[in-house]
């Protein structure tokens, strides 16, 4: 991933895009691992941060 500071879901406000998309991906995520299927756990992380930090950007912008 990358170096650059980001906030963790946990930072995020309870009900702010960021929060409730992370706590799907949590969600989401133990339902891969869990599926017995195959599953890249860090490219998962990686696109999910990735997200995270775009909606971070634009909820300090006012327009998310």
């Amino acid at each position: 991933m990358s170096d650059s500071p980001s906030r963790s879901p946990v930072e995020a406000t309870p009900s702010s895009p960021s929060a409730e998309f992370a706590a799907w991906c949590e969600a989401e995520f133990e339902r891969r691992r869990n599926s017995g299927g195959e599953f890249d756990e860090a490219h998962y992380r990686q696109a999910m941060q990735l997200v995270l930090d775009k909606l971070h950007r634009l909820e300090e912008e006012g327009k998310a």
